[in-house]
């Protein structure tokens, strides 16, 4: 097939795929060339060895489906690294005879979008990646599942390579780690598990939480930390909760954990979460108009995986009905009615009406008292601005007494709380929201 045969075809084979599979499409299809299309096997070049994986395991069968609809053969697609790449390097998953983890291409430092809620992890990790086992060591990585944590840990092993291309790292999730762990028990051959563990330059445990109530594990697990910290081995472990509160871990382990850096992902601000909306779009080479990402940051507020599944949600109708993205057609494919105009709420506003309705003096709210007469009505006024203005963390406890960013998240996530289990507190909230957004 010539060149420009080629060319052609792919041209027409993206074009079905980004209509059969919105999901997976990636703007750097465009960089996809057909090498070779002989006795019905396609081979396609992508720019490096995770994109190739990447087609392997999630656009396989679509490309197929799709290249045989445009030549009307039946056809095998086949994806390889680009011949002018440089070779990967080995990223060992456990067990070994497991083979390479998958490592996402989305996931790197370049598209991951810093904001107040995770400036701190980002920064760690990069210093990690380019400098392993020197500094914050081990790395501890907290929070809720969708903030980003798994998204940096890739970010790590892309950016740990391209500084160290003969980089040996071990990179799984705690329960691949427990279930490894067992079975070399079985089989009798624990002293190749631990020589496995034990001697790579980066060991990334992915929610080591898991740990918890597995006595045995943990024992393992401790002496594969003692023999890696004490090697000057990086060591990054990420979990739900932080070390402190993971219950039924041993002390001794939680103890090391906090050797090194302990740093927290928090829920993103309404800023962030249009950055990451616009960021996943350009991934996905989609232009949206003025209004959409606002409108779907303003929609979802805690988790990226879900503004993610929103922005999939809004390409897939628009391909479905064969119209381009508009304000209207995302706001009909979320599911979300145009609300009345109500009254711009401004801190000012919500610290007053906070103040009235707990009997509290306004200087008091934005002092630095603790006191629980003050704690909570300045916690109540921290989750009515989170939950009804657009101002940042740093701006809510700002004008709350200059409290940080992380104050805010823990105020929001205790009024949250109390708001799902106390029914008469709830009424309460809801007077309160009302009322500042519909004032008589």
């Amino acid at each position: 097939m010539a060149a420009h045969d080629t060319v052609e075809t792919l041209e027409k084979i993206l074009t079905r795929v980004k209509s059969i599979d919105p999901v997976n499409t990636r703007k750097w299809f465009d960089d996809l060339r057909i090498t070779a299309f002989d006795h019905g096997l396609m081979q396609i070049a992508c720019p490096d060895q995770s994109r190739a994986e990447f087609l392997q395991d999630h656009c396989s069968a679509t490309f197929t489906q799709a290249a045989q609809a445009v030549t009307g053969h039946l056809v095998s697609v086949q994806f390889l690294e680009a011949s002018d790449q440089q070779p990967p390097v080995e990223v060992t998953a456990a067990p070994a005879k497991a083979g390479r983890v998958r490592l996402h291409p989305d996931y790197t430092f370049d598209s991951f979008v810093v904001g107040p809620c995770n400036r701190l992890p980002h920064a760690s990790c990069i210093a990690i990646s380019q400098n392993p086992g020197m500094i914050y060591n081990p790395l501890f990585l907290y929070g809720n599942v969708g903030l980003g944590k798994t998204h940096l840990l890739h970010a790590v092993c892309h950016d740990a390579r391209k500084h160290s291309p003969n980089i040996s790292i071990q990179f799984l999730s705690c329960e691949e780690f427990v279930n490894g762990f067992i079975s070399a028990i079985e089989k009798g051959n624990l002293t190749e598990f631990q020589n496995q563990y034990r001697t790579v330059d980066v060991l990334i445990i992915d929610d080591v939480q898991f740990l918890r109530e597995r006595e045995q594990s943990q024992e393992e697990f401790f002496h594969t930390f003692n023999a890696l910290y004490n090697n000057r081995r990086q060591i990054i472990l990420t979990s739900d909760s932080a070390p402190q509160d993971l219950a039924a871990l041993e002390e001794r382990l939680i103890s090391r954990f906090k050797w090194g850096l302990v740093a927290r992902l928090d829920a993103p601000s309404y800023e962030t979460r249009i950055a990451i909306v616009k960021k996943k779009a350009h991934l996905r080479g989609l232009e949206l108009p003025d209004g959409v990402a606002e409108l779907v940051a303003e929609h979802i507020k805690t988790n990226i995986r879900e503004l993610e599944g929103a922005l999939t949600i809004i390409y897939a109708t628009a391909q479905t009905t064969g119209q381009p993205i508009t304000l209207e057609l995302a706001r009909q494919a979320l599911g979300v009615q145009e609300v009345a105009v109500v009254k711009n709420v401004t801190m000012s506003d919500i610290i007053r009406m906070v103040s009235e309705h707990f009997d509290v003096r306004i200087t008091d709210l934005q002092s630095k008292k603790r006191s629980q007469s003050i704690a909570l009505p300045r916690q109540v006024c921290m989750y009515l601005a989170r939950n009804l203005t657009r101002h940042s963390l740093e701006e809510i406890g700002g004008h709350l007494g200059g409290r940080d960013h992380s104050t805010v998240v823990h105020a929001c996530t205790k009024i949250e709380q109390m708001y799902k289990d106390d029914g008469d507190f709830r009424t309460r909230i809801d007077k309160l929201s009302n009322t500042v957004t519909h004032p008589v």
